[in-house]
């Protein structure tokens, strides 16, 4: 057998002395939370007027002179995605607890995150939705028709077109020769359970 080396220790720990606790800041009043607040809110417009670009960094330049009231303007998707990142936790704790469904929310969640923050730095919104819970629907609008083969136009049901505005679901079924009542309701037909029927056979 191969004797152990034995190892030994080279540094001086002698004066070491363990770190002060830190006392636990007191929590803030009301008052005391609206004041720092609204001192918070003073330094960041001395920082504006000084820099045009604070907290314009990671926004795409197309989307930093948007007027206050713009649908998607960056402030309010900055709150969005906030909300939506809180959801996507709750939901996390909802898929340990086994909860059903809990994953596939989460999942929907942090897209709309990712989407939400591609549109920041990229000025290109590219989800179906918006909304601080994706509760308004985008319009999307076509800007290059395109044709099948025997040159008819193709076309999806809720965007508009240069030619017709919106293409909506009664077009469709008109161009397909679709019923706009709606489905119709089939009749359910009780099959006969052929074991009943084995059993009768073999009583008689």
């Amino acid at each position: 057998m191969v004797a152990r080396r034995k190892i030994t220790a080279e540094t001086d720990n002698s004066n070491w002395q363990a770190p002060k606790k830190r006392k636990p800041r007191k929590p803030m009043s009301d008052d005391q939370r609206t004041a720092a607040a609204a001192r918070l809110e003073k330094a960041r417009a001395a920082r504006a007027e000084k820099n045009p670009d604070y907290g314009q960094s990671g926004i795409h330049l197309t989307l930093r002179d948007l007027p206050d009231d713009y649908p998607t303007h960056p402030n309010k998707v900055k709150v969005w995605i906030k909300t939506q990142k809180d959801l996507a936790s709750s939901e996390r704790a909802g898929v340990k607890q086994g909860i059903k469904g809990a994953y596939a929310r989460q999942c929907d969640h942090e897209g709309y995150v990712r989407n939400m923050l591609k549109y920041l730095r990229d000025g290109d919104w590219v989800d179906n939705f918006y909304g601080e819970h994706q509760e308004k629907r985008i319009q999307w609008t076509c800007v290059a028709m395109a044709y099948e083969k025997d040159g008819t136009p193709k076309r999806n049901v809720g965007t508009r077109y240069p030619d017709i505005g919106v293409y909506t679901q009664e077009m469709y079924n008109e161009e397909k020769g679709v019923s706009n009542d709606g489905p119709r309701e089939r009749k359910r037909i009780k099959k006969r359970n052929p074991r009943t029927v084995a059993k009768i056979k073999k009583k008689g």
